[in-house]
């Protein structure tokens, strides 16, 4: 009986020279010489392979910057470039799967279904790094807003993806910079600005009524 592993590599290999899904899971697993219950035991269709793959290389880039020695020391900006950085290196290594998995998306502004299983995990991901940088101070803590900063980093996922599949210069040099400058914008709205100071001293003379009795305004 094959394994779940021989099982996504052929599929990935059918799919690379043919352009297209096979047929059918019948046609599929009679090349293979297995049963289709083979199949469905690890399974439950196509699609649930490209979106297994996605959700692998997401983990798997997550897991690897994490088990390095100076992650303990990085600032929450530095762990999201560090994850994208890495994440774009794990795709390259399957540029071409990644290409025909997205090319099916209906439109630009949909979610593609294939990237269903890694929204959460990178959600999750980008949340525990927030909360760290909130509670370190590095990150503003504003009322509703502090709970968006998710997904606007998720907005940046949908963003870098899409920039570098469509990237043609040598070594995706500018998707490096793409990721460079819209995770140091996006951190820079995060922190504290002269506005949150402006906000914080109004919320002091509200809760200090007396002050503005005494200087009689």
């Amino acid at each position: 009986m094959a394994t779940a592993q021989q099982i996504k590599n052929a599929y990935i290999d059918f799919v690379l020279i043919h352009d297209e899904q096979p047929k059918s899971v019948y046609s599929f697993v009679k090349k293979l010489k297995i049963s289709e219950a083979d199949f469905y035991q690890f399974y439950a269709s196509f699609d649930s392979i490209e979106k297994l793959v996605w959700a692998e290389l997401t983990v798997e880039t997550i897991s690897t910057i994490q088990e390095q020695e100076v992650w303990p020391q990085y600032s929450s900006r530095e762990r999201i470039l560090a994850f994208f950085y890495s994440y774009i290196e794990v795709l390259r290594k399957q540029r071409s799967f990644i290409l025909y998995t997205l090319k099916k998306q209906k439109g630009r502004l949909a979610m593609p279904a294939v990237l269903s299983g890694v929204k959460p995990i990178f959600e999750n991901f980008a949340e525990e790094t927030i909360n760290e940088g909130i509670d370190s101070g590095e990150l503003a803590d504003r009322k509703f807003f502090s709970k968006r900063y998710k997904d606007a980093l998720w907005m940046q996922f949908r963003f870098l993806i899409d920039f570098w599949l469509n990237d043609d210069s040598a070594g995706f040099e500018q998707t490096d910079e793409a990721i460079e400058r819209g995770i140091n914008v996006s951190f820079d709205l995060f922190q504290h600005s002269p506005l949150d100071n402006l906000l914080d001293y109004g919320k002091f003379l509200s809760r200090n009524g007396q002050f503005k009795q005494k200087m009689g305004l």
